[in-house]
């Protein structure tokens, strides 16, 4: 009779463990809702408006591989016809990042581009203004004079920058923008799913020097007064995985109450055949 109500006991026992660890994982396996919002105020404010000095991007410097869409106008149009390409039949079906491509002018790999009658340009490291500007020179130098009133637009063609990690479309995307903050990157990449860390998205982001990692936290509102709210050409946005979607026990309540449920019915069922054996 002891030896019965001894086996009881510990059967009761671990049951009490097993359900206190069950709970634990339950509370730690569950995202919180607050780590799932954007741009939160975290401070003690309750003003319902925040007034945030948001950081202005500073121009943008072309690097190596960047696609120019560089387009000439003057008075008599047919005069400019050699200086703006037109895709070739076989390209017309292409897309528009497809056809940037083709006629664009790739900066290679000493910084140069080769534009027509002008021959190679040394552009690494100058805004698109400061090329603009170089182009009209060299022009009314040597191609025209000032009553064809030329007009030259230089623009990325596309800013395009890579996702990676736990957001919903991966790979190259390419906007056409000439300013795209953090938050229209990731929307049009297909948003970042519960799984995701939004406290700690990392930028990777080419310098001339070489790459440097930068660390935005999408939850709190003043990241729209960071340096890197705004994303540039030949950005890398990596998200994070959180470590729950690696435990598999639901992101949500009611997923890690179902595992649980499942468990523990699992385990009753295991401990009620060992008894009657």
């Amino acid at each position: 009779m002891d030896y019965i109500c001894e086996a009881t006991s510990y059967a009761t026992m671990n049951r009490c463990l097993l359900l206190v660890l069950l709970m634990a994982i339950g509370f730690t396996s569950c995202i919180p809702h607050k780590d799932t919002l954007y741009l939160q105020t975290k401070d003690e404010s309750s003003s319902d408006t925040l007034q945030l000095a948001k950081e202005q991007p500073k121009p943008y410097r072309v690097q190596i591989n960047d696609v120019l869409n560089i387009r000439i106008k003057v008075l008599d149009q047919n005069n400019a016809s050699i200086f703006n390409p037109i895709s070739e039949a076989g390209v017309l079906q292409a897309t528009s990042e497809e056809r940037a491509y083709f006629d664009g002018f790739t900066v290679d790999d000493h910084g140069n581009i080769r534009f027509p009658q002008l021959g190679k340009l040394n552009v690494l490291g100058y805004t698109l203004e400061e090329i603009q500007g170089m182009i009209e020179e060299l022009l009314l130098k040597e191609q025209f004079k000032e009553t064809a009133n030329i007009f030259v637009s230089v623009k990325l063609a596309g800013l395009r920058y890579t996702t990676m990690g736990e957001i919903g479309n991966t790979g190259v995307q390419v906007i056409f923008k000439d300013k795209v903050n953090i938050f229209e990157a990731i929307a049009s990449s297909g948003e970042i799913p519960v799984t995701g860390d939004k406290k700690d998205v990392l930028i990777i982001r080419q310098y001339p020097h070489g790459q440097e990692i930068h660390h935005v936290d999408l939850t709190d509102i003043k990241v729209m007064d960071s340096p890197y709210y705004y994303i540039m050409p030949n950005d890398m946005i990596y998200v994070k995985p959180l470590k729950q979607k690696s435990w598999g026990t639901g992101t949500t309540g009611r997923e890690t109450l179902a595992s649980i449920v499942a468990v523990m019915s699992l385990v009753t069922t295991t401990i009620l055949l060992i008894n009657r054996l």
